[in-house]
């Protein structure tokens, strides 16, 4: 049933125009579309992505990475995020190594991680492991 579905990425946002602010200034994506009466923004990247931030008083409460990015060449990403502001983290996780706040990981590639201006936890990545 679910199988032939697509599926959608919800951000939760403490306060919608800050987070449309950082997602716009920071990560260079414009919303396709707005329901502003509803307090949610959605937004379709060039690559086929689909994903909404909306207005919620739980925004950021996740420990967790809420949602992924597959790019071609994680490393020149962060490089390029970093320049315009954004913040990575790095955690300690057994078998990682990290260079410039990328993670290796034996099986998975590489991956960054930082927050929005939500606090939520955002990844991007090298792609889904080869086993996909």
């Amino acid at each position: 049933m679910l199988n032939s579905a697509t599926i959608t990425a919800n951000i939760p946002a403490g306060d919608l125009k800050r987070a449309r602010e950082f997602y716009a200034d920071k990560l260079g994506l414009t919303p396709s579309f707005e329901m502003e009466d509803m307090g949610t923004v959605f937004y379709k990247t060039a690559g086929g992505a689909i994903f909404t931030i909306y207005q919620t008083e739980y925004a950021g409460q996740a420990g967790h990475t809420i949602a992924q990015w597959h790019v071609d060449d994680v490393a020149a990403e962060v490089r390029e995020l970093k320049q315009k502001g954004v913040t990575f983290e790095q955690y300690d996780l057994p078998g990682v190594q990290w260079q410039d706040n990328v993670a290796s990981m034996e099986g998975m590639g590489k991956a960054a991680w930082f927050k929005d201006s939500e606090g939520n936890i955002l990844c991007i990545d090298d792609g889904l492991p080869d086993q996909f």
